[in-house]
């Protein structure tokens, strides 16, 4: 029995999570979500990974951001629209044995069109159809709201197979993220928009209205004929899914505000990218979504905030002449020269106390997070880029406990 069956729907409100691991513990999907370039895709990357390694059972990493880096921290050579196991290798290459599996994917929007279309479509003729359609081959990976779409569509799919105990989704950066999250009734509603009437009504009879008529004149000028038949072909049959596509548009909404699923807003403390954030997390609460927790990225340390280490840095400032001469004369090699050595007291001292104001900020910003997560988690500054398993584990240590 999975972990996933073990423990069932959570029944009713439990109390607050004290960690992330807490968190995860009752929860079937989690959606990872902020601004571009704080570290989003290795923050759901590490999430996964420590789930897999304490919960057990299987976990799926699913990101639907363009960029590859998930592939190489994984171990595995690359990723597509499958899912694919992380090799037991690439755990025993980071020193650590998992209780379950972790499997990852990202998001092909072509392959994911095609498999809905032969999911879907009402019959074979319509499918074959559609998916030979010129307009369909043409942007069917490219057309407003259809990455959105297809991203939520897969998170639906992958979750009714009831394949996974945990799905970790790494979103777009926030704004985008969303029309992630309204991309399927978004869909629904262009499909009975007057919009779609007027392009597909010449083709479903002959009959023009004096009021529409310079309208398909104007665009056939513009467009072309064929153009224009490719369009309404390729929405007429589109409209025979329908009401597959409303009925899919209110599965992934009551989904999305389902219990099993959270929301981890993943920041920096610089002002723009917390300021985005914080504008995200409201926009969750205000939708009724559940926002688990609040990752805060690349944290300075806490000691350059200590008053006592301040007072050392003004003391190598105030004292630099005298400390260098002490240096150099108990010293050979590069510390016998004072005036060098005065100069790189100088320089760390100096940089020792911008840092402390960078601090100090960061300890205002977050003093006064207008959000309130179940969990609030900070992650330290790494000296080094994340580009392995061990990596991610490292980081996912902050973020679990």
């Amino acid at each position: 029995m999975s972990r996933r069956q073990a423990r069932g729907a959570p029944a009713g409100r439990s109390e607050p999570a004290a960690t992330v691991e807490g968190l995860l513990s009752a929860r079937e999907i989690v959606i990872a979500c902020g601004p571009g370039g704080v570290g989003k895709t290795t923050t759901a990357a590490a999430t996964a990974v420590m789930a897999a390694l304490h919960h057990g059972g299987k976990v799926l990493v699913l990101t639907v951001d363009p960029a590859k880096r998930l592939a190489n921290a994984l171990g595995l050579e690359g990723i597509g629209n499958s899912e694919r196991r992380v090799p037991a290798s690439a755990f025993r290459g980071a020193g650590v044995k998992p209780r379950g599996e972790l499997w990852a994917a990202m998001l092909d929007t072509k392959e994911s069109w095609d498999d809905l279309i032969r999911r879907h479509a009402p019959d074979t003729r319509t499918r074959d159809e559609i998916l030979a359609n010129p307009l369909y081959q043409n942007i069917s990976g490219r057309f407003v709201q259809s990455h959105d779409y297809i991203a939520m569509e897969r998170l639906f799919e992958i979750h009714s197979e009831g394949d996974y105990d945990l799905i970790v989704v790494d979103t777009p950066p926030t704004r985008n993220a969303l029309d992630f999250l309204d991309a399927p009734q978004r869909m629904a509603d262009f499909f009975s928009s007057r919009l779609l009437r007027w392009l597909i009504v010449p083709y479903r009879s002959k009959l023009v209205n004096v009021a529409t008529r310079p309208f398909y004149q104007v665009a056939d000028r513009i467009l072309g004929t064929q153009f224009l038949a490719d369009i309404s072909e390729f929405f007429i049959l589109f409209q025979s899914m329908y009401d597959g596509f409303v009925q899919r548009a209110e599965s992934v909404g009551r989904l999305l505000s389902d219990r099993r699923t959270t929301f981890m807003v993943v920041s920096t403390l610089e002002a723009v990218p917390l300021r985005e954030a914080e504008f995200f997390a409201r926009e969750l609460t205000g939708r009724s979504l559940h926002l688990g927790a609040v990752v805060l990225n690349k944290v300075l340390p806490d000691f350059l905030r200590d008053p006592a280490a301040a007072a050392v840095a003004g003391a190598l400032q105030e004292r630099r002449a005298e400390l260098a001469g002490a240096l150099s004369a108990a010293a050979r090699g590069p510390l016998g020269d004072p005036v060098q050595v005065e100069r790189v007291l100088v320089e760390v001292a100096e940089s020792f106390l911008n840092f402390r104001v960078v601090a100090l900020r960061e300890a205002e910003e977050r003093a006064h997070l207008g959000s309130a997560p179940e969990v609030l988690a900070t992650v330290p500054f790494f000296d080094h880029d994340i580009y392995d398993l061990a990596g991610l584990v490292r980081l996912g240590e902050q973020i679990w406990e």
